[in-house]
């Protein structure tokens, strides 16, 4: 015989142990910095790191400017997100449609983030156009010696202790 609440504690463990991870739709009510936003879904308002890329810090060079491009991209915009995971602060990780223009792709073709090496690995799109920001000088690569913004983060804690 099936031991009913066995089987209802086993679902219930395996669905807690599985990420929740799913694709939604929102506007963009925020734009944090070149690599996040706020999505607001139904009642709610989610905010979003852009998956595989990080951008400037706004007090970094290009910080601003980064900000400001994403801005132009999706705020006000609706947004299709494709959730790839969480932060371990709990924040939403994902690539962000607004428009029809994916903007993971377009702030690095733009030259206003990076591709992040760490989660990027399997991306060669993302690659390609960081390569091609980088030998036209677009954006950040005009800068003669651009800093990566863990690197720049990583400094910025060394400075404060």
């Amino acid at each position: 015989m099936i031991d009913l609440r066995a089987v209802a504690g086993a679902a219930l463990a395996l669905a807690l142990a599985c990420p929740a991870w799913a694709d939604f739709t929102g506007k963009v009510v925020a734009v944090a910095d070149g690599d996040t936003l706020t999505v607001q879904v139904d009642e709610r308002q989610v905010q979003v790191d852009l998956a595989e890329i990080d951008a400037p810090e706004l007090k970094q060079p290009f910080g601003r400017r980064s900000r400001q491009s994403l801005a132009d991209l999706c705020f006000g915009k609706d947004a299709i997100v494709r959730e790839a995971g969480r932060e371990p602060q709990g924040r939403t990780v994902g690539h962000v449609n607004c428009s029809g223009t994916d903007a993971n792709v377009e702030q690095v073709r733009r030259g206003m983030a990076w591709v992040y090496r760490r989660s990027a690995e399997s991306t060669p799109p993302l690659y390609f156009h960081e390569d091609a920001a980088q030998r036209s000088h677009e954006g950040l690569w005009a800068d003669r010696s651009p800093i990566a913004p863990w690197i720049w983060r990583k400094d910025q804690r060394g400075r404060r202790r």
